[in-house]
C-alpha cells in the first residue's frame, strides 16, 4: 500500500516514503507477533518519531527453526535512493537474557572506524532505528505477557552490493548498508541525508585532529592535492554546497583551526554572506564581482559586462582588461573571510582560499596564509 503523505517542492507535490529504520522496526514487530502471539497480520503499523503512522503489508512472514522472520519492502517515495524497493528483514528469536538485543545480518554493514553513530564492531544500525525496533518488540512482548529476552537480527538481502553505491565505503562501514533514519520518514528532495553525511565525516575528523580543511567538492580536492595541502596531516572533508552547516559542525566538534578552500564559482558567494552555495538557493556571483569592481574603480562599461558574464572565469578575464583582477579578488576574499569569521563566532581560527581551474590561486586571506604556514612548519618538523 502506498504511503500517502506529501510535501511541496516548488510547484510540485512529492510523496514521502519511510526509512530503512522504520522498515526494520515494522519487520521486527511482525516477526515478534508471529513468534509470541501466533498471529500472521495482514498489515503492520508503526508511529514514527515524526508523528506519522506508517502502515504496510508484510512479506515473507514465516516461522524458522528457532524463531520467526518478517520482511518489509522499503518505499522511498519520490526520493527513491539506492535502498528503494529493497526488502528489510528481521529475524526474531527468544533468548535467556532479558531485554532486546539488536544486531545486523546479511547486507547490513559493520562499523570499522570511530566517530560514527555506533561503536567500532557494531552493526551499522543507528540509535534511533534501534530505539524504534526495541520499542516495537517490547510492545508485542507486553501484549503477549512475555517477560523473557528477545534477539532481533536485521538483514537487507543484496545490501552488500548496493552499499558500493553509497558513502558507506568512505565512512568505514563495510559489508553492507546502514539502517538509518531520525524521523522515520523520507522527505523527497531532502538535503538532510547529505548534511548528515558531512556531519559524520566532520565528527570522524575530530577523532584525530583539531585542524580541518573544508572544500566543496572534487575541484577543491584536486587543488589541495596539487598544492600539497592534503599531505599535511590535516583531515579534508568535502562539504558540497553546505558551507554554513559545515562551519557550524566544525564549531560543535571543537576544532581549533579550519581552512576553507574552494573554487571561485562557489566561494565567491560567501562574499555576500551566502552560506548555501547551491544555485537553487542563491547566485549573485556576477553582482558580487560587479559591486567589488565598482568599489575598486571599474568603469560603468566594465560593470555592465560583468553583470552579463556567464561564469566567474569570464568575470576575471574582464577584470584583467582594466588591471583590476588583484584588487577585486583581494576585496572579495576579505569579504568572504569576514563572513566565515562571523559564522565561526570566535570558536576557532578560520581562513579562506579561493582558486580557479583556469587562473589558479586567486585569493588567500592573511588568516589562511598564517594557518597554512603553521601547518607546513609543523609538518616539516615532523
Amino acid at each position: 500500500m502506498a504511503f500517502e503523505h506529501y510535501i511541496r517542492s516548488g510547484q510540485k507535490m512529492l510523496r514521502c516514503g519511510y526509512t530503512t529504520g522504520t522498515c526494520a522496526a515494522l519487520a521486527a514487530s511482525g516477526a515478534a507477533r508471529l513468534l509470541l502471539l501466533g498471529e500472521t497480520p495482514e498489515t503492520l503499523s508503526l508511529p514514527t518519531p515524526k508523528g506519522w503512522t506508517v502502515e504496510v503489508c508484510p512479506e515473507g512472514l514465516a516461522h524458522t527453526k528457532d524463531g520467526a522472520v518478517c520482511s518489509v519492502r522499503k518505499d522511498g517515495g519520490d526520493d527513491a535512493d539506492v535502498t528503494h524497493g529493497m526488502l528489510v528483514t528481521a529475524l526474531v528469536r527468544r533468548t535467556e537474557e532479558p531485554g532486546v538485543r539488536i544486531d545486523g545480518g546479511e547486507g547490513v554493514g559493520r562499523v570499522t572506524r570511530p566517530g560514527l553513530d555506533q561503536p567500532v564492531g557494531a552493526a551499522a544500525i543507528n540509535h534511533v532505528p534501534r530505539q524504534m525496533i526495541a520499542q516495537a518488540v517490547e510492545n508485542v512482548c507486553r501484549e503477549a505477557g512475555y517477560a523473557g529476552g528477545v534477539e532481533v537480527i536485521v538483514s537487507i538481502p543484496g545490501g552488500e552490493e548496493r552499499a558500493k553505491r553509497t558513502f558507506n565505503p568512505l565512512l568505514g562501514i563495510e559489508g553492507g548498508l546502514s539502517v538509518l533514519g531520525t524521523s522515520g520518514i523520507v522527505e523527497p528532495m531532502s538535503e538532510q541525508a547529505i548534511v548528515d553525511t558531512i556531519a559524520v565525516e566532520v565528527r570522524q575528523a575530530a577523532q584525530t585532529s583539531r585542524r580541518l580543511i573544508l572544500t566543496p567538492g572534487n575541484y577543491g580536492a584536486d587543488f589541495l592535492a596539487a598544492h600539497g595541502l592534503d599531505g599535511l596531516g590535516v583531515p579534508v572533508v568535502r562539504c558540497s554546497n553546505f558551507i554554513g552547516d559545515a562551519l557550524d559542525m566544525a564549531a560543535a566538534e571543537g576544532f581549533a583551526q579550519v581552512l576553507l578552500a574552494g573554487h571561485i564559482g562557489k566561494l565567491v558567494k560567501l562574499a555576500g554572506g551566502i552560506m548555501n552555495t547551491h544555485s537553487r538557493q542563491a547566485d549573485g556571483r556576477c553582482e558580487l564581482f560587479c559591486a567589488h569592481a565598482a568599489v575598486a574603480g571599474a568603469s560603468r562599461g566594465l560593470c555592465a559586462r560583468l553583470m552579463e558574464a556567464a561564469t566567474t572565469d569570464a568575470c576575471i578575464a574582464l577584470l584583467e582588461e582594466e588591471n583590476l583582477r588583484l584588487p577585486v579578488l583581494a576585496s572579495l576574499t576579505a569579504a568572504a573571510q569576514r563572513h566565515v569569521e562571523r559564522r565561526a563566532a570566535g570558536v576557532y581560527e578560520a581562513g579562506v582560499l579561493l582558486f580557479s581551474n583556469v587562473y589558479g590561486t586567486l585569493g588567500v586571506s592573511p588568516q589562511a596564509e598564517a594557518i597554512i604556514h603553521s601547518w607546513r612548519e609543523e609538518h616539516h618538523e615532523q
